[in-house]
C-alpha cells in the first residue's frame, strides 16, 4: 500500500542525506520525496510517498524518530489530508492539434506557460489521479519532454 509520510526535520546541512541513507540502507524505496522550508526557516517538511505493509512503514517511523534531525514523523496515509503534485509538459503544438490541446487545458484547469513557434509547456497541479488522466489525453499529441515534483501533503486536522 502507498503511504504518505510527512516528516518535520531541523532544516540543517545533511539532514537529507540521513533520511535518504535511512531509507537506502535497510532496504526501502522513496517513491517521490519533496522538500521545503515551513513558516519557521530553522524547520523543513519532507514528503515522502514509499509503499509497504503496515510493519515496514511503522518501522520507517521508528527509524525516522531515532535521528537526532528529525522532529515529528507523521504517516498522512491514516488521516484526513490534501495533497497536490506539479507538472511542466513540453508538448509538439501542431496547427492541426493546437485547438483540442488549449481545449484540454481550459478542460483541467491547466496553464499555458510558455509559447514557440513548435511547442506549448503547459503547468498543471493536482493530484494523482487529476494528473495521471491530463497526461493520458495529451500523449496521442505528442508529448516531448515532461517533470513532475512529486506529492507534497497537509493534513487537514490542525495540530
Amino acid at each position: 500500500m502507498q503511504h504518505t509520510i510527512s516528516v518535520l526535520v531541523s532544516n540543517r546541512f545533511g539532514a537529507l542525506a540521513r533520511i535518504a541513507g535511512l531509507f537506502s540502507g535497510r532496504g526501502f524505496n522513496i517513491e517521490s520525496l519533496n522538500v521545503a522550508a515551513t513558516s519557521d526557516p530553522e524547520v523543513s517538511n519532507m514528503t515522502l510517498v514509499t509503499i509497504g505493509d503496515d510493519n515496514k512503514i511503522d518501522q520507517i517511523s521508528k527509524q525516522l524518530n531515532k535521528l537526532v534531525d528529525v522532529i515529528k514523523v507523521i504517516d498522512l496515509t491514516e488521516e484526513n489530508f490534501v495533497d497536490r503534485e506539479l507538472v511542466l509538459i513540453k508538448m509538439k503544438a501542431e496547427s492541426s492539434s493546437k485547438e483540442e490541446i488549449l481545449r484540454v487545458v481550459s478542460l483541467f484547469r491547466a496553464k499555458v506557460i510558455d509559447v514557440n513557434s513548435d511547442t506549448y509547456t503547459i503547468e498543471i497541479t493536482g493530484d494523482e489521479n487529476k494528473l495521471n488522466a491530463f497526461i493520458e489525453l495529451l500523449r496521442p499529441f505528442g508529448i516531448k519532454e515532461m517533470v513532475r515534483s512529486g506529492k507534497i501533503a497537509l493534513s487537514r486536522l490542525s495540530k
